[in-house]
């Protein structure tokens, strides 16, 4: 009852969460130099682009009537809790606000063209991570300081060293055939190839796999040596416990006591990242998107904060912080399946 109480207590604390997260991100936006209206300034003056200190001496030379007529073409000229509620109700957290960039288009149906390529992409990294990591944990707790753990700890540091980006772009040089044509593997970017709506079922399949391959590689290598690490640390520490002790003056085997009884307690810190699967299908990663030119939505929000595009950005931060708070409950759900004597309970 105590767990019950304490998760609807989560789900109730959502909401102001969110709405505080969202009033202060769009109060902020607000006063971000480049906006909207000094982009149209910009134009109407025939500059492409400029400087924020650039914006004082352009306005100069456009009419009061001009500016207030541009800001109200935006709203701009609305009080901020006006415009926030609007934002909040009328246009439901501004999935139904039009585009800046792409006024043809709202941002959810620009989120719904990027969900799956970043549906695919996230989960796919996702899972893998874990598949890889958490047995290489634990073959490595067990053969702790022995060769097989010295010798993949080099490896794991290596990895861990180098920024997912720079991997990213030495794996597109040699794997790419941007260095030599012998090692032309994989495409250069992308999610799928020109001419994928004529391929075979098999043919889609293989293409967007030779697509991903690298791109996945890079986000396996970012989370590669926490989560490694984290799961051999976890089961080192729960073998030198006085239970594990007990199991085997029992009778049991040291297979028995870790497989049984170790693990399951071992994985309780794992299942921290296990929230995070709802903010991957929609966050992607940024950087790697960018380096192989996916169309996800870790980029389609690279795109809003450089464009100045807000009815995109927040949209895309609503919808993630919506789930990252979603995510967290998930978190700590898993605590209980994993362990139920994790009490909750507020001393």
């Amino acid at each position: 009852m105590e767990k019950l109480e304490y998760f609807i207590r989560r789900f109730l604390l959502i909401i102001p969460t969110f709405l505080g997260i969202t009033i202060l991100c769009f109060g902020l936006i607000q006063f971000v130099p480049g906006g909207p209206v000094e982009q149209i300034i910009m134009q109407m003056k025939g500059v492409g682009s400029g400087e924020s200190n650039k914006n004082s001496s352009m306005s100069s030379s456009i009419s009061f009537e001009q500016r207030k007529a541009i800001e109200a073409h935006f709203e701009f000229d609305k009080p901020f809790y006006k415009r926030y509620f609007k934002w909040l109700i009328t246009d439901k957290i501004g999935m139904n606000m039009l585009s800046y960039k792409y006024p043809n288009k709202t941002a959810w149906q620009l989120i719904k063209e990027r969900f799956g390529v970043s549906l695919i992409f996230g989960i796919t990294g996702f899972i893998l991570s874990y598949i890889v990591c958490i047995p290489l944990g634990i073959i490595k707790a067990l053969k702790h300081n022995q060769k097989f753990d010295l010798l993949s700890s080099s490896i794991i540091f290596i990895g861990y060293a180098i920024p997912p980006f720079a991997f990213g772009m030495v794996l597109k040089m040699f794997f790419s055939g941007t260095v030599e044509e012998l090692f032309d593997i994989f495409p250069l970017g992308g999610f799928h190839s020109d001419n994928f709506d004529m391929l075979s079922s098999f043919g889609k399949v293989k293409d967007i796999f030779m697509h991903m391959f690298l791109p996945v590689l890079c986000y396996i290598i970012g989370n590669f040596a926490v989560l490694t690490l984290l799961m051999k640390n976890s089961l080192l520490d729960e073998i030198s416990k006085d239970y594990i002790r007990t199991v085997i003056a029992k009778g049991g085997s040291f297979a028995r006591a870790v497989w049984l009884h170790g693990l399951r307690n071992a994985l309780v810190p794992i299942a921290t990242g296990f929230g995070s699967i709802l903010t991957v299908m929609f966050a992607g990663s940024v950087i790697i998107e960018q380096v192989f030119e996916i169309p996800g939505m870790g980029r389609l929000s690279l795109e809003a904060i450089v464009g100045r595009d807000y009815p995109v950005f927040m949209a895309i931060l609503s919808l993630t912080s919506l789930l990252s708070l979603l995510g967290n409950i998930l978190s700590d759900f898993l605590y209980v399946l994993i362990d139920p004597r994790i009490n909750f309970q507020e001393n």
